[in-house]
């Protein structure tokens, strides 16, 4: 079993930057694949970024490439996205989520277990 806890979101300004983190706790926490999902109201849950357990495999969706970097520190069982650039369209609850088997990292369906979520907001 593995908890997963987000925090660091909030109100931004656009062009501006907020960085979320993800205590993950469990024996094997440090063992899974991670990533981060946004829902936007009315939306569907939408990939965002994905890190391997071996923080050298990364993943992006288009829409943030180049603005969001994913890191894990398996020390502290936490994991990271720095978000730059924001924009008003990344507005979202995002969701921290733990991959323990195969499969796209891009398909929420891969993930066995899901945060809470947190509230970012980017005003124009």
């Amino acid at each position: 079993q593995v908890q997963l806890v987000e925090s660091g979101g909030g109100l931004a300004q656009a062009g501006g930057s907020l960085r979320l983190s993800c205590a993950a706790s469990g024996r094997t926490a440090r063992t899974y694949a991670m990533g981060w999902f946004r829902q936007a109201p009315g939306k569907e849950r939408e990939f965002v970024a994905a890190i391997g357990w071996i923080a050298s495999i990364t993943d992006y969706a288009e829409s943030v490439k180049g603005r969001f970097t994913i890191s894990r520190d398996n020390a502290k069982n936490t994991i990271y996205l720095q978000m730059n650039s924001l924009k008003p369209e990344d507005t979202a609850v995002y969701y921290c989520a733990a991959k323990l088997g195969s499969g796209s990292y891009r398909l929420r369906y891969n993930y066995d277990y899901w945060g809470q979520g947190t509230q970012v907001t980017v005003s124009s």
